[in-house]
């Protein structure tokens, strides 16, 4: 007996991010599987598919947002669900990558989180992740498998390009620590200048900043301060008025990932900033917006890259050789 193999595509989505998974299927011209999902009364999580998966390119999308854990927790369960019914190759869809911040010892006796979460999928099941934009391209290490990490930067990019074209740039890191993001912002916006902020920072006191001083020639320009994720807005709305205090024209703020706990809401429609642009990597409710927020769709970018490796095409492509 002979049989030709056929590949097949299909796409899970777990429950924190219902509407981006939507629209990655939208794109791809897909369904997303249906499943059966729900939590007993102390809080366990159950996963059943309603269709065979035997066989197929499984990819399981899930952005760990509020409440972090339990969407943590629901994606592994869903790729263990996926391994015990045969699925031919499991792809871990990850937007927006939890505990990315605790990559490394700032002093003895601390966990490095983020490599925890590399092996815990490892041992799920996962045969390979996608996330985007990483705290710190070195995470891409921790996980024994590929891993492709997509990058925002040319959508924020291509944003920030049409819209202010007419304006004299100056891209600005929040900190030293990211300054070769920086360059590659303005390499992708024309090779514009460059600053960053100084600052200072306890690691014994998360989401606590000291903003010092500007260092570089922001005075008279238009000032795009970019950063991979938003969680409180301290260091962002800190360096936003820095920025305007040494006379930046404007401020715009560009990031991935918009976290957005706590007092962030507040602080960043109240900072002074133009415009803040964010993706939907994270769900960003009704009452969590305000009116200088701009909300750029990560699922076509998602979407292009998941049919890139199910077709074994490259992924690097996309990024035109720098992913």
């Amino acid at each position: 007996m002979s049989a030709t193999p056929k590949k097949s595509l299909k796409l899970f989505s777990g429950r924190s991010h219902p509407e981006l998974a939507e629209e990655v299927a939208k794109q791809l011209d897909v369904t997303v599987t249906p499943q059966a999902a729900y939590q007993f009364a102390n809080g366990e999580i159950f996963v059943r598919y309603d269709e065979s998966v035997r066989g197929c390119d499984a990819f399981v999308i899930q952005s760990h947002c509020t409440p972090l854990n339990d969407a943590i927790m629901e994606q592994l369960i869903m790729v263990d669900a996926l391994k015990r019914a045969s699925a031919k190759r499991i792809t871990v869809v990850i937007p927006f990558y939890g505990y990315a911040r605790q990559d490394k010892k700032h002093k003895g006796r601390e966990p490095i989180s983020a490599r925890l979460m590399a092996d815990l999928f490892k041992t799920a099941g996962a045969d390979r992740i996608m996330v985007v934009d990483l705290h710190t391209d070195q995470i891409q290490g921790f996980f024994d498998g590929p891993v492709d990490h997509l990058m925002a930067q040319k959508l924020l990019a291509s944003y920030i390009s049409d819209t202010y074209s007419d304006q004299n740039i100056t891209v600005v890191s929040p900190d030293s620590g990211r300054v070769r993001v920086a360059e590659k912002w303005a390499d992708d916006l024309g090779g514009t200048p460059l600053a960053f902020i100084h600052k200072t920072r306890d690691p014994s006191k998360p989401n606590q900043v000291v903003a010092n001083r500007v260092v570089g020639d922001v005075e008279g320009r238009l000032c795009v301060l970019v950063d991979d994720m938003i969680d409180t807005g301290g260091t962002i709305t800190k360096a936003t008025e820095q920025l305007l205090a040494a006379g930046a024209s404007d401020v715009i703020i560009a990031s991935t990932h918009a976290v957005l706990s706590g007092p962030a809401v507040e602080r960043l429609s109240s900072c002074g900033a133009k415009e803040v642009v964010l993706t939907n990597t994270l769900p960003i409710p009704e009452e969590r917006r305000f009116d200088n927020l701009t909300v750029l769709s990560i699922a076509p970018l998602v979407a292009e890259a998941i049919h890139q490796v199910f077709e074994d095409g490259s992924v690097t492509s996309l990024f035109d050789g720098r992913a």
